[in-house]
Parts: C-alpha cells; sequence; structure tokens
C-alpha cells in the first residue's frame, strides 16, 4: 500500500510538472509561430508608421514572422485591452504610447486595463514632438494659420478654433485644454479614431488645424499640404528645425512630446520579455531602423524592460496628476 502511494504521489508530482517544462521549453523555442503586433489606430499615422519599421526590422534581422494588425477604436484604448486580455505568450504584444498608455486609465472609468498592472514592458521605442499643423493653401474664404499668433487670433474669434485630435482623450486632446486654459481662446475639439482622417480635414478646410506627432504630419509637411504652426516641446524637432516651438511663440508652461513603447500581457514569462528586449534593442542601434525612424520625425530610443518599467512607473502617475488638474473626464 505504501509502494502504491509513492507511486502515485510521484505520478500526480510528474503530472503538475508537465505544464511548467513544457512552458519552459515553449520560452526557450520563442518564437516558433507568428507575433501579432497590435497597433492601435488606423494605417498612415506616426504609431503606424513606427510600429511597421519595428516589424519589418524584426522580420528581416531576426527572420521572424512579426505580424502588424491596426485595431483603431476609443483613441486607441481598445487595442490596448485587447492586448491586456490576450494571452500572456508574448505572441500578442501592442505598440503603447502615450495617448493611451500615460492618461487612458486616468480619463475612462471603465477602460480595460491599468498601465502598471496589466502589461509586462518590453522596451520604450522612441520619442517625438507633437506638433501643430494648419492647411498650406486654404482656399476661399479659409483662415490662413502660419502661427500660433495667427492660432490665437482665430481662437479669439466668435467663430473660435476648431482642433483636430488623434481621439477622444488623446495627449493632443489635454494639451489642447491645457492650452484653453492658458491662453483663454474658443477652442473647439474634434476628435477623429487616428491621425490620417485629422489631417484630411485640415486639408479639406472642415477644421482650422490639427495637433498630432511630428512622424504623422512629416511627410505632408513636407509635401507642401500641411504647415507646421509648432511643435509642443521645449526644444524644436531635428525633423522640422525651421518650425518653432510653442514656448518660443509666448506661451510658456507646456512641454508635451509622445513616446512609444511595446507592452506584451502581464504574466509573460521574462526569458520572453527578454528575448522580445534584446531583438527590438539590437534592430533600434541598425543604421538602417534608426535612419527611418529619424527621416519619419521620430527619435530612437531603446533600453531594457527594467528601465521601461521605471520610466513608466514615474510618467504614469505624472500624467495622473496632470489629468486631475485639468478636469477632463471622459465616459
Amino acid at each position: 500500500m505504501h509502494i502504491q502511494r509513492r507511486i502515485a504521489m510521484a505520478a500526480v508530482a510528474a503530472a503538475a510538472l508537465l505544464p511548467l517544462g513544457a512552458f519552459a521549453q515553449d520560452s526557450a523555442s520563442f518564437p516558433n509561430k507568428p507575433i501579432r503586433l497590435l497597433i492601435p489606430f488606423p494605417p498612415g499615422g506616426g504609431t503606424d508608421t513606427v510600429s511597421r519599421v519595428v516589424a519589418t526590422a524584426l522580420s528581416e534581422q531576426m527572420k521572424w514572422r512579426v505580424v502588424p494588425e491596426n485595431r483603431p477604436g476609443a483613441a486607441g484604448n481598445l487595442a490596448i485591452a485587447q492586448a491586456a486580455q490576450a494571452a500572456p505568450d508574448g505572441y500578442t504584444i501592442v505598440m503603447g504610447q502615450s495617448d493611451n498608455m500615460a492618461l487612458g486609465p486616468h480619463l475612462y472609468p471603465n477602460v480595460g486595463y491599468h498601465t502598471l498592472n496589466s502589461f509586462a514592458p518590453i522596451i520604450q521605442v522612441s520619442e517625438t514632438p507633437l506638433a501643430i499643423v494648419a492647411n498650406a493653401a486654404p482656399a476661399g474664404n479659409q483662415v490662413k494659420i502660419a502661427n500660433i499668433a495667427d492660432m490665437l487670433a482665430r481662437g479669439k474669434s466668435q467663430a473660435g478654433l476648431t482642433w483636430a485630435t488623434a481621439g477622444n482623450g488623446s495627449m493632443g486632446h489635454l494639451y489642447g485644454e491645457q492650452l484653453k486654459s492658458i491662453t483663454g481662446i474658443n477652442l473647439l475639439p474634434v476628435h477623429y479614431k487616428g491621425a490620417a482622417p485629422s489631417m484630411t480635414d485640415v486639408m479639406g478646410g472642415q477644421v482650422d488645424v490639427a495637433i498630432l506627432s511630428v512622424v504623422s504630419v512629416l511627410p505632408l509637411v513636407k509635401g507642401g499640404k500641411l504647415t507646421a504652426v509648432a511643435v509642443t516641446t521645449s526644444k524644436r524637432s531635428p525633423a522640422l528645425p525651421d518650425t518653432p516651438t510653442v514656448a518660443e511663440q509666448s506661451v510658456r508652461g507646456l512641454d508635451t512630446g509622445i513616446w512609444l513603447g511595446l507592452f506584451a500581457p502581464a504574466g509573460t514569462p521574462q526569458p520572453v520579455v527578454a528575448s522580445l528586449n534584446a531583438a527590438v534593442a539590437k534592430a533600434l542601434q541598425t543604421p538602417e531602423v534608426r535612419d527611418r525612424l529619424l527621416a519619419a520625425g521620430s527619435i530612437p530610443a531603446g533600453g531594457t524592460s527594467a528601465e521601461f518599467a521605471k520610466f513608466l512607473a514615474v510618467d504614469f502617475p505624472k500624467w495622473g496628476q496632470v489629468v486631475k488638474a485639468s478636469g477632463v473626464k471622459l465616459d
């Protein structure tokens, strides 16, 4: 009886260890199937551009199959929530950024994720200023906006200033609320599901200006379709060296940029996170990837997953205080 009992207990213990052993083996061979990279915004915007540069680099340099998937909606929060609920195996990752990771949980009561609790940070990919852009060639009776003074004059008119953003609750939205508070202008936010449709309406004269990442607007600025009115960081963008900052144009106290980073669901094994981090960090150090990102208006980042987690631990509560001070709350 004792021998049979020991055999039974040994069998139970061996069965309990099987999933762990199998999982460890899966982690060691990662990746052995395609990786889904969720992109929270439509094609054509800054997040989409950077995401596809990274996906292409991993495919070319690591021979991994990385499949970009655009999942726009709810100011980018939809894709982030989907990633949080995915299996924690490294085969579903998401390109998060300031709009949804720094602001989302502070703005929406039921956003479906918590930045610090729902994810395993992989790596910070890039950073870029926001740019305020206007129609470069307004037609008919459309107002010409070439600088911050023009923009504020429009905002003090009876019609007010229409202000396109990449989404309700985005960084551009919150920046606009801060600008409105500082300058007292009549600012009317118009929210889109991403950068591309908002730029289309600026060029079409439906809205006065848009505030988007430099990555999003750079091709149209270079192509003469949009005028870069200002950038929102304390320093000028290397991609738009002739465009002054907002502070240079007499509106001080606002210094805001956009960062992008990769995330896996919480519980993803550390060896898998480490593999993803090492692969992306290697890609970001190559001249080809750096040149692609810089040419698009984005500044490459990098670092370890621990460094990214440390950054988030400071950045997330900081923006919580900004949201609280602004009084913005969304359903």
